[in-house]
């Protein structure tokens, strides 16, 4: 008798059993769960630092353009100008460079005229900084300021700068002759060049270019103690309120094998 109770209570123990075993099993899970979570926020809390500053390095390697405001995908300064600038007529190892006013803060204001040059397709361009740029103090600018930089690792790197006419001469409009000889102009604006200082014995070479109407002034300097680099080339004019100065700078291991087309980027160079 014993027996057949326990047989006729056996299935529905087994069933109790079974459900009382489930009903454990998703305790259990839901606790692990639970605990496992917990243990995630732990880690989190702990890495919290971490991650804010992987998200912050991330948002500012996005390209400007995602914010709005920024460059086209071309000026986004991660492609070879080659993909986007017209080959030269003239030379089709360059291309050609000509800033318009979608370029640069001062061209907009009307601060600078446009201006060109050559250069290899495969040199990208970079971005300025804000603070270099102008672009907080334009349309009256007091100190000089970057225009535009490009650069390639083996080769080297070119600028434009330019500076106010106001700050070299009180004559509206004066020409470069008129500011002074090629050793007064790039006295003062020889800081531009190298990055840091100027010294009169860092200069190797000067020459003066005419191209129409429009006087330039070239210059050749060995400068060891530069920020751009221990060799310098540079091109000024002056046009409207501006003296426009183009820099192109190569350390040693780059002039030996780049300077040629260092110096034909320089001759290219025309406001």
């Amino acid at each position: 008798m014993a027996s057949a109770s326990l047989t006729l209570l056996s299935p529905l123990f087994s069933n109790t059993s079974k459900s009382s075993l489930k009903l454990r099993r998703i305790s259990n899970a839901n606790h692990a769960s639970i605990q496992e979570n917990l243990s995630l926020i732990n880690i989190d809390s702990k890495r919290g630092v971490q991650r804010r500053e992987i998200f912050i390095k991330g948002l500012a390697m996005l390209p400007a353009v995602v914010f709005g405001g920024g460059a086209p995908i071309a000026e986004a300064r991660e492609v070879e100008v080659g993909s986007y600038l017209p080959p030269s007529a003239a030379d089709p190892s360059f291309v050609v460079f000509k800033a318009s006013p979608k370029d640069t803060p001062a061209l907009r204001a009307g601060n600078v005229q446009p201006y060109q040059f050559l250069i290899p397709p495969t040199w990208k361009q970079t971005r300025v900084a804000n603070i270099l740029s102008g672009n907080y103090c334009q349309p009256k600018c007091a100190e000089p300021w970057v225009e535009v930089k490009f650069e390639d690792e083996k080769q080297g790197k070119v600028q434009v700068v330019a500076s106010p006419l106001i700050r070299l001469t009180n004559k509206p409009n004066a020409s470069i002759e008129e500011i002074g000889n090629p050793e007064k102009l790039i006295a003062s604006l020889g800081p531009f060049v190298t990055g840091n200082s100027y010294d009169p014995d860092e200069l190797l070479e000067t020459s003066v270019e005419r191209r129409g109407e429009q006087t330039y002034y070239k210059y050749v300097l060995e400068t060891p103690f530069a920020l751009t680099g221990s060799h310098n080339l540079a091109k000024a004019t002056a046009k409207g309120s501006t003296v426009v100065l183009f820099v192109a700078s190569a350390n040693d291991k780059q002039w030996s094998t780049s300077q040629e087309t260092l110096r034909a980027m320089l001759d290219s160079f025309q406001v």
